[in-house]
């Protein structure tokens, strides 16, 4: 990643987290979240703080291995008030991009990611982790979400790229992810060139960005295949087109839940 994308995303973190304060601020953050019902809104507003701190801090300490919770600096919230949770949040983004910036795109600092163990990873681990965190936000509190068709993108990018990892790690429902001669297509209506061609080999799946006819294909614009592929919008909404075999679409989406 050259350094230019990566300030890019140091600048996301902080903007999307500003819209992700938006998002809950006067909402009430003890309703569940519909796309994550194990969540109450203010459970994902801590989730997604405390994981920019974590990388933050990964990134800062120039770790090498995973660090527990504990060693987190203000990992939570000093309790319950909103004011709290949205200075909190700030300073977290905020902190978070900063150690980004200091360390720049090539700083080796440890991952879960085999491929990347850079600060470069956390930059667009963070900086997607929110894009989808804040439509999970979003949907509870009632209020619009849409997102720049570069981020989108790159949203579905990055998740076949990880769920392709973990498939060649041995993950026992990315495993499945096998068999010849089916393919999925994703096809943005509104961004030209985006579209994904994802192929079942019998060793695994391969994709691309690329257009072609498929088992199935799933139509719409370019945030909605987004919500789908991320599990946050149903592939039978009215806002997104299912053609053909709509339950290879379906099996893609449960052996690809993981993480």
């Amino acid at each position: 990643m050259d350094l230019q994308a990566h300030e890019r995303y140091c600048d996301e973190i902080v903007r999307l987290t500003g819209e992700l304060r938006s998002a809950i601020r006067g909402a009430d953050l003890d309703a569940s979240v519909p796309t994550c019902p194990e969540w109450t809104l203010r459970d994902l507003a801590v989730h997604v703080g405390g994981a920019h701190r974590w990388a933050g801090e990964i990134v800062r300490t120039r770790a090498t291995e995973a660090l527990p919770d504990e060693q987190v600096p203000a990992f939570t919230p000093d309790g319950d008030d909103p004011a709290v949770l949205d200075a909190w949040l700030a300073d977290g983004a905020a902190g978070t991009a900063g150690a980004l910036r200091e360390a720049g795109p090539e700083t080796e600092v440890w991952s879960w990611y085999g491929p990347d163990r850079s600060a470069a990873f956390w930059a667009r681990r963070m900086t997607i982790e929110t894009v989808v965190h804040l439509a999970d936000a979003a949907l509870a509190a009632k209020v619009p979400y849409a997102m720049a068709p570069d981020l989108a993108a790159d949203t579905i990018d990055e998740w076949l790229e990880i769920v392709a990892f973990a498939q060649s790690e041995g993950d026992p429902e990315a495993a499945e992810l096998r068999g010849g001669d089916r393919s999925l297509h994703l096809h943005a209506t509104d961004v030209p060139d985006a579209e994904w061609l994802i192929e079942f080999g019998e060793d695994g799946f391969t994709w691309r960005r690329a257009h072609g006819k498929a088992t199935v294909a799933l139509r719409g614009p370019l945030t909605d295949l987004m919500l789908v592929f991320n599990r946050r919008l149903a592939p039978d909404s009215d806002r997104v087109e299912v053609l053909g075999d709509a339950e290879l679409l379906d099996f893609w989406l449960a052996r690809s839940s993981f993480g």
